[in-house]
């Protein structure tokens, strides 16, 4: 880890004080795309690799290998849900199951051991996380009176992951772009606020769409908001106060290594000597992403102005 006057640069850009090259990491980072990573989901079904302390701490620290500036646990959006009484379990995606009962912390138990096994064996940043409400709710039945136990068991959720030693937080409002303006300030904003203000670490805001929801997420006032891709970054930051992370497609990866350290480049130069910028993707690593590719984004980050 390249620490800098006793704090990360990934701190330091949440904060908007980084002097130095922006950080970089990347949403899905310990995925499946790692060769290490599949020979264990060979061995291991995903529930027991998200709720076995050991193996979510080992998959967690995979991709430092790689140079990232922050780890983020492995974990799922729905991991929440069973302190409500549903049964969770995967297939392609969550499969949720049960009727809502009473908030019951105890499944939160293996998370916060791997988080603090984790931070036992780094001292690289650590990203905990959520989903929102609205997209937590929309994996069990959409039902809106979800929202207000979901948000109160999240919170718990969170306030767990700070007391375990999570860095920052991000949440990840994935299907809000589904909604229209007045149900996104129905069912999303006065949630995600409540999140927000749980907690006292960096929280960092992510939905598809972000750019279109600008003045209601800076409203909402989180750390830094992440963009999805295909809307230059530069000319959002007049508008956004707040650390910008973001906003390489995942299908950059594919391309040759000399476009993808190119694209990477241009990003950077358009940020040059921003305070408040993190380098990420605008949506996480594709499964049958090349490493090689991952890597060489990296490193192109990582040497910036040397």
């Amino acid at each position: 880890m390249q620490l800098l006057n006793g704090s990360s640069l990934f701190l330091d850009a949440l904060k908007g004080q980084n002097g130095h090259r922006p950080p970089v990491w990347l949403m899905r980072q310990a995925g499946r795309y790692l060769p290490a990573y599949r020979r264990l989901r060979e061995k291991y079904l995903l529930k027991e690799l998200f709720f076995t302390p050991e193996l979510a701490a080992a998959i967690t620290l995979l991709p430092l290998e790689l140079g990232v500036d922050a780890a983020i646990l492995f974990s799922d959006i729905t991991a929440v849900v069973p302190s409500l009484g549903y049964t969770l379990d995967f297939s392609e995606g969550p499969l949720i199951q049960g009727n809502l009962s009473p908030f019951d912390p105890t499944p939160f138990e293996p998370i916060e051991q791997a988080i603090r096994l984790i931070k036992s064996q780094t001292q690289m940043p650590l990203i905990g996380f959520c989903g929102g409400p609205y997209t937590v709710a929309s994996y069990i039945n959409g039902d809106p009176a979800l929202l207000e136990p979901l948000t109160q068991a999240t919170i718990a959720y969170l306030q767990m992951q700070q007391k375990a030693g999570v860095d920052a937080i991000q949440i990840f409002d994935s299907w809000a772009d589904r909604l229209s303006m007045e149900e996104f300030r129905r069912f999303c904003t006065p949630y995600l606020k409540r999140l927000i203000e749980a907690v006292d670490v960096p929280v960092i805001l992510f939905m598809r769409g972000a750019s279109l929801r600008l003045e209601e997420l800076v409203k909402l006032q989180p750390d830094a908001i992440s963009f999805e891709s295909g809307i230059p970054l530069a000319t959002l930051r007049k508008q956004v106060p707040m650390a910008i992370q973001g906003n390489l497609a995942p299908e950059l990866l594919y391309k040759p290594l000399s476009e993808v350290e190119k694209t990477t480049r241009e990003l950077l130069d358009s940020f040059a000597k921003d305070p408040a910028f993190i380098v990420n993707l605008g949506h996480g690593v594709k499964p049958d992403t090349p490493v090689d590719a991952v890597r060489c984004l990296i490193d192109t980050v990582r040497s910036y102005g040397n």
